[in-house]
């Protein structure tokens, strides 16, 4: 039978076990849960964050542009515009508007589009040694860059590169035509971004694994009833169920047969096959024994007719009476189907002997001198057959029934005679290999057909015309081969092509010999030249 091709285990999960799929389900829902419900976590504090982040921006841009307060502000040590006007209260000062928020960038221009006051606010100190926020001066290229943002009162993403980054900008008209540019820096807003979502990540993956450790454990632990159920399968399908009598005694612990739960169900459903399965066992083996009965009975009875017609037709034939010719051939073809039909019960009688198990010669068998006796008798049969030996340099011995490996070999042989034409080569080898003697039987015949070869063992299985037969066959030579093979816990086999049979009969050796392979050479004695 021709085994269905799979895919690798981990490429398809279709290999898979179901504990595996299961794993692998749980794991996938519970990652695309997490990727969910982080994500949207995600996504809610973006907003939120940029939010107030706005919030901040509408505030900051409301206090810078209304703000010119009085006092005795210093320029800003780190650039910023000198104080400019008169003294008294009408001075203006060059620092940030209150509550600026420090690495903040504030722009004031003119209506022309020129900077007249603004930069970084950072931290510096003034005349009376106060820490306070004073303007940082800028590039010029950064401030082209915020300049060319529009004054539409939206704010928006910016990258103004090297040491600032991202920054996030809002650009609106004063009351004196020009316009305030207020920028807050998005490195601590991205920042607090990429650590949620690396500690969600993180979470979500240890989680996986706590989740996928400990489900695996729970599937394999609910999974053992299903287990225990599919050890019981495989132990009935690793019993011999096609002959003799089969003692069915496997069946699913009760424990595992509770019909509310699916295993169980599987599991009584199994059971019941086992019941049906063995009772139909118990009826075929009994139909079995009554037909082996049958046959053996049928054929000790007709052996005693046989007989008695074997030796009238030949007492006719010794009558000092003369027979006419046409009697006499009457007589002979009585005699020769009374042969034919004798070997045919006897036929019938071993195989029905060996199917019930009678027990066979215990007794060690020297296969070399078993192989040139059988290949003499063959020759003296079909002397226009070739016949060769291929022999080992040293005996090989098996225990068994010589009378029945002999019948083998002859069986094999006459399979061999009968179903290839004249002048054809047939070499018949024995040998030892591994822990089994060996014995082959090859022709260079026509070869056997390949939809019988399959059936080539069973009763009465006949080849078609391209191995036609010069004499007769009953059908059974190599089913009482393979039966007498059988009984030696030994193996039978056919391989066979056009122009090349081969058949091989492997039987274990005797304790007391080697099990290696012993080395063999052609040898074609003298005696069946």
């Amino acid at each position: 039978m021709a085994i269905a091709a799979h895919p690798a285990r981990w490429r398809s999960p279709a290999g898979w076990s179901l504990r595996t799929r299961l794993i692998a389900v749980m794991i996938a829902l519970l990652t695309v849960l997490g990727l969910v419900v982080g994500g949207t976590a995600e996504i809610y504090l973006h907003r939120t964050l940029y939010a107030q982040l706005d919030v901040k921006l509408t505030e900051t841009a409301d206090r810078a542009q209304g703000f010119s307060g009085g006092g005795n502000g210093n320029p800003s040590p780190y650039g910023g515009l000198p104080r400019q006007g008169g003294g008294g209260g009408d001075e203006l000062r060059s620092g940030p508007p209150p509550g600026a928020e420090t690495g903040s960038i504030l722009l004031n221009l003119d209506s022309n589009g020129i900077k007249t006051l603004g930069g970084v606010v950072a931290l510096g100190q003034n005349d009376d040694g106060d820490i306070v926020n004073l303007y940082a001066s800028l590039p010029a290229a950064t401030i082209a860059q915020l300049s060319a943002v529009n004054p539409n009162n939206t704010a928006t993403d910016i990258d103004l590169g090297g040491d600032l980054g991202e920054y996030r900008v809002v650009s609106r008209l004063n009351s004196k035509g020009g316009r305030v540019i207020v920028a807050l820096s998005l490195g601590n807003t991205n920042s607090t971004l990429i650590t949620i979502a690396l500690v969600t990540g993180g979470a979500v993956l240890i989680t996986l694994i706590a989740a996928g450790w400990a489900g695996a454990v729970i599937i394999r632990r609910n999974l053992k009833p299903l287990n225990r159920v599919a050890a019981t399968a495989t132990r009935v399908s690793e019993l011999k169920l096609d002959r003799g009598e089969v003692e069915l005694a496997q069946r699913v612990p009760y424990a595992d047969t509770d019909p509310r739960t699916e295993v169980g169900a599987v599991g009584a459903a199994l059971n019941r096959m086992l019941d049906h399965v063995g009772n139909a066992l118990e009826a075929r083996h009994a139909s079995e024994m009554q037909v082996r009965q049958f046959v053996a009975d049928a054929s000790h009875e007709l052996r005693t007719p046989l007989a008695a017609i074997r030796g009238y037709a030949e007492l006719s034939r010794r009558s000092r009476q003369p027979v006419p010719d046409e009697i006499g051939h009457v007589l002979r073809r009585v005699e020769s189907e009374a042969q034919r039909m004798t070997a045919l019960v006897e036929d019938l009688l071993l195989l029905a002997r060996l199917d019930a198990g009678r027990p066979l010669a215990h007794e060690p068998v020297d296969l070399t001198m078993l192989v040139v006796d059988a290949v003499s008798d063959a020759h003296a049969a079909g002397p226009r057959h070739d016949w060769q030996l291929d022999l080992p340099d040293e005996p090989v011995s098996v225990i068994g029934d010589g009378q029945r490996l002999h019948q083998v070999l002859a069986n094999l042989l006459a399979n061999a005679r009968t179903h290839t034409p004249e002048g054809t080569s047939v070499v018949v080898g024995v040998g030892a290999e591994a822990d089994a003697a060996v014995m082959r039987v090859t022709d260079y015949g026509p070869g056997i057909p390949a939809e019988l070869q399959p059936h080539i063992f069973e009763r009465f299985a006949r080849g078609d015309s391209s191995r036609s037969r010069a004499a007769g066959s009953t059908g059974l030579g190599l089913s009482i081969v393979h039966a007498v093979v059988t009984a030696h816990r030994g193996t039978v086999a056919v391989r066979s092509m056009p122009g090349r049979t081969e058949f091989t009969v492997r039987l274990p050796l005797t304790d007391f010999l080697p099990a290696q392979p012993q080395s063999v050479h052609q040898y074609v004695p003298q005696v069946v030249q």
